[in-house]
């Protein structure tokens, strides 16, 4: 069954299955619309033939999934074993980690991964993994933003592993943690503060994008991640299993995802148009073809669709066998449909992979074009290696596959020759059979499309009525618009010259205020000037009726005195004459002051 990926935003992958035929290409690339951790695909160049063999090309998101020093068994075996713990084994597992902890503890004073916040206010990565939901919840929403980031820059140097074995020890110890505990729900999840449900994601998968703060995922999707209902990919994420298959991988419920990962490493990348892939033609399950190599499940055999074909007996030829379903689906096909739906946008180095991918699946090939597709794929790595031009090589390449494909035409014909009637009869029977229900299927879907894009060109000229209606009153209301802003405008002015008039009367009033205020304040000072005047007068009045009666007084009190002396009596009358005098000048003196000016 050839499988085809289509990915959008929102609704995830979706799969559009094919008539069978060979072995499934490899899907197209998803977009990566982020420039994150997302970008997980592996760069490497090609390696050499003997070390691709023992080590597979395995992308950044699939090396951070486990461990690295976990074996493939032990990562196939965790999350099987976690889903199956009772809450009693969960609790005893629990105390037995804590005792490991403590004894780890005791042996590396001095080389602890995680715990690097000593208040104890604070939250550490232990804590997460093995305390309530709950209360750790509450202490999450007390903590500040910049601790809740620097707790997740700890957890992602610890999933780099660039630590060395003691953050592993470490990585290894909280997932254990975290999956030892029975008392998560998705429920108790659903309540968790966000940034704890990321970090319990995180050490459960193994994948950094979870941390990463550019990406969002919403909570219900955490959940599901986590109790691995969606895939934890996130350039697929779409819930599992995929289709409801029930094979034996699909319902174990480990987290795997027919989508994206191999059936045998449980891995995934985004390795596309490439070899590196093939897929089921009866389940569309997907597998590296290095893990089957490795696991013996690219052999010689018969396939599937010529068991079903029967005929004459040909000699073996390299097939997959599915490990989910146990069918068998040739090579040879597969790699002819990889070539000429891809290879027009490789480059040399893909090429080259390719070509080498090739060479070794067909090694052990026991027909005659599995071995001509093995010796050229051998003599185009030479020529290329060699400075041969990419397009020469890929003409070479395609002749051959068309020449392989015309002797497996001549074959058939000629299985068809010594086929009985009455089975050939049969055969076509079922043929023709198949093909009406197909015809009628495609006939319904057909009157189904019809009646919608019918019912779609109602709506849409309903739609242009209505947007049509809407222009008239939008441009009715444009026009009362500007008649409303023209008589505004009009207003305006006539506020304006209001308000220059207003202010031209302001001015001259203003202007007389202040020559008011100067006559008031020269009427002001004339009349303190007057009132100084008068008030010295009438002091100097008051003054002089005084000075007088001292002089009476003193005059009395010496003429009791002299009266028997004659000199004295002939003094006082010169000093009483000097005195009359002076009082006459200044009597002179203070009418010509006060007499008005003319």
């Amino acid at each position: 069954m050839k499988r085809s990926w289509s990915y959008s935003e929102g609704q995830g992958l979706s799969l559009d299955r094919k008539p069978p035929g060979a072995a499934a290409p490899p899907p197209p690339p998803p977009p990566q619309s982020r420039g994150t951790s997302l970008s997980l695909a592996s760069s490497d160049a090609c390696p050499s033939p003997d070390r691709r063999r023992e080590s597979p090309s395995e992308s950044a998101s699939s090396r951070e999934t486990w461990p690295t020093e976990r074996t493939g068994e032990e990562a196939r075996r965790l999350p099987a074993e976690a889903a199956t713990v009772a809450k009693s084994d969960g609790e005893r597992e629990r105390d037995k980690l804590l005792k490991e902890e403590d004894q780890h503890e005791h042996d590396h004073d001095h080389s602890t991964v995680v715990h690097q916040v000593v208040n104890m206010d604070r939250i550490q990565l232990r804590d997460i993994a093995q305390a309530p939901i709950e209360a750790l919840a509450s202490r999450f929403h007390a903590q500040p933003d910049e601790y809740l980031e620097e707790l997740k820059a700890e957890l992602r140097e610890v999933l780099t592993g660039m630590g060395g074995p003691r953050q592993r020890e470490e990585f290894v110890l909280l997932q254990k943690l975290v999956q030892a505990r029975g008392d998560l729900s998705p429920a108790s999840l659903m309540r968790s503060h966000r940034t704890q449900l990321e970090l319990l994601v995180a050490i459960k998968t193994g994948i950094q994008a979870f941390l990463h703060p550019d990406i969002c995922v919403t909570q219900s999707a955490l959940v599901e991640v986590f109790f691995h209902t969606r895939c934890r990919n996130m350039a697929c994420h779409v819930q599992i299993p995929v289709d409801d298959c029930s094979c034996e991988v699909c319902s174990a419920k480990t987290g795997f995802c027919s989508s994206c990962m191999c059936l045998l490493c449980g891995k995934f990348d985004f390795d596309v148009n490439t070899c590196r892939w093939v897929g089921c033609d009866s389940c569309s399950h997907w597998t590296h073809t290095d893990c089957a190599m490795r696991a013996r499940q690219i052999t010689t055999g018969t396939s599937s669709k010529k068991k079903k074909g029967g005929g004459a007996a040909a000699a073996p030829e390299m097939i997959f066998r599915c490990r989910a379903c146990g069918g068998t689906s040739e090579l040879l096909g597969w790699a002819r449909d990889v070539f000429r739906a891809c290879s027009s946008d490789w480059d040399i180095n893909e090429l080259v992979r390719e070509l080498d991918s090739l060479r070794r699946i067909f090694h052990g090939s026991e027909d005659q074009n599995g071995k001509k597709l093995h010796e050229k794929a051998h003599e185009s790595l030479e020529r290329l290696r060699s400075g041969t031009d990419v397009s020469v090589v890929l003409k070479e390449i395609h002749r051959l596959f068309q020449e392989t494909e015309v002797e497996e035409a001549d074959d058939s014909s000629e299985d068809k020759k010594v086929v009985e009637p009455q089975e050939a009869c049969s055969r076509i029977a079922e043929v023709v059979k198949e093909a009406v229900s197909k015809m009628e299927s495609v006939a319904a879907e057909k009157v189904v499309d019809v009646k919608r894009a019918r019912l779609s060109l109602e709506s849409c000229d309903r739609e242009v009525e209505d947007k049509r209606r809407e222009l008239t009153e939008l441009q009715i209301e444009r026009q009362r618009k500007r008649q409303q802003i023209e008589e505004l405008e009009t207003i305006i002015r006539l506020k304006q010259a209001e308000a220059e008039m207003f202010q031209q009367r302001a001015d001259e009033a203003r202007r007389d205020a202040d020559d008011l205020q100067r006559i008031a304040l020269a009427k002001s000072e004339k009349v303190e000037e007057e009132y100084a005047s008068r008030y010295l007068k009438l002091r100097l009045n008051e003054a002089e009726a005084e000075r007088r009666y001292l002089f009476e007084k003193i005059k009395l009190q010496e003429m009791s005195r002299t009266q028997n002396d004659p000199a004295q009596m002939v003094t006082m009358c010169k000093i009483q004459y000097l005195l009359n005098r002076s009082s006459s000048k200044r009597d002179a003196t203070a009418m010509e002051t006060s007499a008005p000016t003319p």
